[in-house]
């Protein structure tokens, strides 16, 4: 059975770091590209970050350079997105997704989708 967790989600002040993971079972982990994905209420569906390792890769949106960082850790089968120097405009529900081998742009490209966990910042 394919399942993808997210957790570390909650309520944090602006300014401050969260850290997000998404564990992953059910499939050959280390033959996916594994991105992250948010939607806040009634804006469409972004793409946040994605790694992976066949090419060695690694992406981010303008909006989170320099604050969001991507990591991988293959033994537990867990992708994690550190987010320091949250923002209000950051609040939205974050999803982690798989996609076979390299990391795409599109949403509808990826396979496999977690439920999400909710990101909240203060102002």
């Amino acid at each position: 059975e394919v399942q993808l967790v997210e957790s570390g989600g909650g309520l944090v002040q602006a300014g401050g770091s969260l850290r997000l993971s998404c564990a992953a079972s059910g499939f050959t982990f280390d033959d996916y590209a594994i991105g992250w994905f948010r939607q806040a209420p009634g804006k469409e569906r972004e793409g946040v970050s994605c790694i992976s390792d066949s090419n060695s890769s690694t992406y981010y949106a303008d909006s989170v350079k320099g604050r969001f960082t991507i990591s991988s850790d293959n033994a537990k089968n867990t992708v994690y997105l550190q987010m320091n120097s949250l923002k209000p405009e950051d609040t939205a529900v974050y999803y982690c997704a798989a996609l076979t081998y390299w990391c795409g742009p599109y949403f509808l490209e990826y396979d496999y989708w977690g439920q999400g966990t909710q990101v909240t910042v203060s102002s």
